[in-house]
């Protein structure tokens, strides 16, 4: 099967490819793409269900829509013609009791300027829901409207039960670069705790037209920084400081040069949360670094390149620490339960009966347990490299609990490289053997 027909054909030495694996539903299978980030015009991100016995196409869901389709409108002009980005790299979930699956959709291409697609693009950047079998849209959510500052959502949606006056809201979690957590509805579509528009700084790039409101969360609060201050940086990074610009959150990379919180790595990342039950508490790690670059010829640029972050030479970043979080937010309240200063992170946590959490993914190749209920460290040992992935657990043959972590390395941060599976056993009172 050549995922590459239908939506690539008039682009055959662009990317397309798979970064996560398919969803199964029944007896379909629900493919999403890897696509360029730019130029503007490249192959599709459009969703797709096949057969799983036959490889037959069932059904396609246009992420950036066509003509007489809902949201199209949201694409100024023709701007919504041969749109490349707008496309599910990340990990979809699927809700079959209900017969949806979930979209967290990315940005569409180029990822920092938006002036040849004004509007809010329509489905880009969005949670999207549709009805399994036929592909049908049953609603979406817009968690970043005409984006400029690459905020796709990352990580997969999370299927949880809220509890909430008296009654069970079966939700969804999004979590996002911008350290915003959107608890949603799973039927609707509807915020579970509200969300408000409001007001966020305009572009200064010509023929730019930032979205003059964005959507905000009443509950739970933002996770990560959004601002920086002067009182808030370090000696060292001053110098560098005192030519950025930042006007909060939602800046606009403009003419000048630009200090953006969160950038690209957070907030939350790829690997997404885990979640308690018996407690009601979800868990996310994320990270408080910025990102710095102004636009030229409607490109982002910089001295470091096109991605640079707002960190010095040794990769730390420029703002005073904590660089990073492990928080616990009750669902059924809104509100954070606790919150564990980290090093920078990425990789995920999990969550176990035992009343654990535990997490690897820090640069200071450290494996910890975390109490799920206080957030008390139970317990930290070093490892070989930092477990930039997600634990697993198991019960072995002999009965007890196992948590193993690959222990790779590597990543954004500087952690040099391993090459370990390591295991440990635990034992009845939580602590490892």
């Amino acid at each position: 099967m050549n995922l590459r027909a239908g939506v690539a054909d008039k682009f055959p030495d662009a990317v397309y490819d798979m970064t996560s694996p398919p969803a199964i539903a029944g007896d379909l299978v629900i493919t999403g793409a890897e696509v360029p980030e730019s130029p503007r015009l490249g192959p599709r991100g459009d969703i797709r269900a096949w057969d799983v016995h036959t490889g037959k196409l069932i059904w396609t869901f246009h992420t950036v829509p066509l003509p007489g389709e809902p949201g199209h409108e949201t694409w100024e002009g023709d701007s919504w013609k041969d749109r490349t980005g707008a496309n599910t790299w990340s990990i979809m979930t699927v809700d079959a009791s209900r017969g949806l699956v979930f979209l967290p959709i990315g940005s569409p291409a180029y990822d920092f300027y938006g002036g040849d697609r004004k509007g809010a693009n329509l489905y880009g950047n969005c949670l999207v829901a549709l009805d399994i079998k036929t592909g049908k849209l049953k609603w979406h959510f817009q968690f970043v409207h005409h984006d400029i500052w690459d905020y796709d959502p990352p990580a997969p949606p999370a299927l949880v039960t809220i509890h909430r006056n008296g009654a069970e809201i079966p939700a969804v979690i999004q979590v996002t670069k911008m350290g915003l957590v959107f608890i949603l509805d799973r039927r609707t579509g509807k915020p579970v705790f509200g969300v408000e528009e409001r007001p966020m700084p305009a572009s200064d790039v010509p023929g730019e037209a930032a979205s003059p409101t964005q959507p905000i969360p009443l509950k739970p609060p933002a996770l990560s920084r959004s601002s920086i201050e002067a009182q808030d940086v370090r000696e060292s990074c001053m110098e560098m400081f005192s030519k950025l610009e930042n006007r909060g959150r939602y800046t606009p990379f403009g003419l000048k040069p630009t200090v953006v919180f969160p950038g690209t790595l957070g907030g939350a990342t790829w690997s997404g949360l885990s979640f308690n039950p018996e407690l009601g508490y979800m868990f996310v790690n994320t990270n408080d670094v910025g990102a710095i670059g102004q636009m030229v010829d409607h490109r982002r640029t910089s001295a470091a390149g096109a991605y640079a972050r707002f960190w010095d030479a040794n990769l730390e970043p420029c703002q005073k620490p904590p660089w990073g979080y492990l928080t616990a937010i009750n669902v059924n309240t809104g509100d954070i339960a606790w919150r564990a200063p980290l090093a920078l992170n990425i990789g995920g946590s999990i969550a176990t009966a035992g009343g654990l959490v535990f997490l690897a993914a820090t640069n200071d190749s450290r494996f910890r347990a975390f109490d799920a209920r206080t957030g008390k460290e139970s317990w930290s040992v070093s490892i070989e490299a930092s477990g930039h992935a997600t634990p697993i657990t198991y019960q072995g043959k002999d009965g007890q609990q196992y948590v193993v972590i690959a222990a790779g390395g590597g990543g954004f941060f500087g952690s040099p490289p391993g090459d370990s599976l390591i295991a440990f056993k635990l034992a009845s009172d939580h602590s490892k053997d």
